[in-house]
């Protein structure tokens, strides 16, 4: 663990450094927990979680728990009587589907994975509740992703988010109404670690914001891993141009098709970045989930954010931004290692001969995801 502003800071890569940590915590909370995630799965690892929550709650720990109504949905009714039978508190953000209307509220997803407990340890990250473990013949290969578990005072302030959301989440669906905590919703500012947000209120932009001040001032290196890539007009133009002046720009990207449309209207975006010089490479072991980056070896940043239009117009997201030399080398030489190891680079060559077919294919796949978006009505958003 290193401090970084008074703060105790653990990287943790996969599920299998992950969940231990996090059960362990659960089973030492003394007065409460509350927890986010998007996904959460009633699979192994889902229920080690239920367990260790239940434990909680039956010692007297006051245990809130908020899913996501969409990446959720799978939830089953069983596990769900179970945990509120043992005093575990269950509320669904935005359950209601309409399958029949699209509006664009009913996309704006709760996104981001967070976890307080006592006030004093908190989780940030892209990891959800569920097995991590991708099947590859006999052999079990995790999701590429990362978290972060932070001891100090930055857990008191995701606290007070948290119970702000539960609050207003309790307010919708009709129940007694908590009383907000004070504040403005912004979190406090440490000079060299801060949580940032985004939401649909006070914070649209944070998260990105902040990537293309770093990109715009980067000297020597930007290194990008995100599982969902497909940024605007912006966002792009500031990697090309950092490209352009010296800097090196690594991207490592999905490399296993998970969502067609997505992957191959990324695979549109692949053309100008590599003739900018940008360094593209895609992970291939297992599904990349990671949402993190490395500038200059001095700022890096781990959450739930992919940079993509639904991360960055649609849903709630939560990212920590760590200033950092130390933080910034561990998370590099874990990316680089992936990268060696485990990614195929793309060859700017190679990739202006694959098939004509296979290019209309990918320009296709990147104006059906523009068309949703100007659907919705984030065109201009997007770029």
């Amino acid at each position: 663990m290193m401090q970084v502003d008074g703060n105790g800071l653990a990287l943790l890569q996969n599920g299998t450094e992950y969940f231990p940590r996090l059960l362990a915590d659960i089973d030492a909370c003394q007065s409460f927990i509350y927890l986010e995630t998007y996904i959460f799965a009633a699979d192994e690892t889902g229920r080690m979680v239920c367990s260790a929550l239940e434990r909680a709650a039956d010692r007297g720990v006051v245990v809130r728990v908020l899913m996501d109504g969409f990446g959720s949905a799978d939830f089953p009714v069983g596990c769900f009587s179970e945990m509120e039978a043992a005093g575990v508190h269950v509320q669904w953000f935005r359950r209601e589907l309409y399958r029949f209307k699209m509006r664009r509220h009913r996309l704006r997803r709760l996104h981001r994975k967070l976890v307080v407990l006592d006030g004093e340890i908190a989780y940030i990250g892209g990891i959800n509740i569920i097995d991590d473990s991708n099947r590859n013949g006999d052999s079990a290969v995790p999701r590429f992703d990362f978290a972060v578990r932070i001891e100090g005072s930055v857990a008191g302030d995701v606290h007070v988010v948290m119970r702000r959301l539960w609050a207003a989440v309790s307010w919708a669906r009709g129940k007694r109404m908590e009383r907000f905590m004070r504040g403005n919703g912004r979190l406090p500012s440490l000079p060299n670690l801060k949580v940032l947000l985004r939401d649909n209120l006070r914070h649209r932009r944070d998260i990105e914001r902040a990537y293309l001040k770093m990109i715009g001032a980067a000297k020597r290196e930007v290194l990008i891993a995100n599982a969902y890539f497909l940024p605007g007009l912006g966002f792009r133009r500031a990697l090309m141009q950092a490209a352009e002046r010296g800097v090196r720009v690594v991207l490592l990207l999905q490399g296993k098709v998970e969502y067609r449309l997505l992957h191959h209207a990324t695979q549109a975006l692949y053309g100008s970045l590599l003739e900018s010089g940008i360094e593209i490479y895609e992970y291939q072991p297992s599904f990349l989930h990671a949402k993190v980056a490395v500038i200059d070896g001095m700022w890096a940043t781990v959450g739930s954010s992919n940079i993509d239009p639904f991360s960055l117009l649609l849903a709630r997201e939560a990212n920590l931004v760590v200033s950092d030399s130390g933080f910034s080398a561990e998370l590099r030489e874990r990316l680089y290692a992936a990268i060696s190891r485990d990614a195929l680079r793309i060859d700017p060559v190679s990739w202006r001969r694959i098939s004509r077919g296979r290019h209309i294919v990918s320009r296709l796949s990147y104006a059906a995801v523009r068309m949703i978006i100007g659907v919705l009505g984030y065109g201009k958003n997007a770029d």
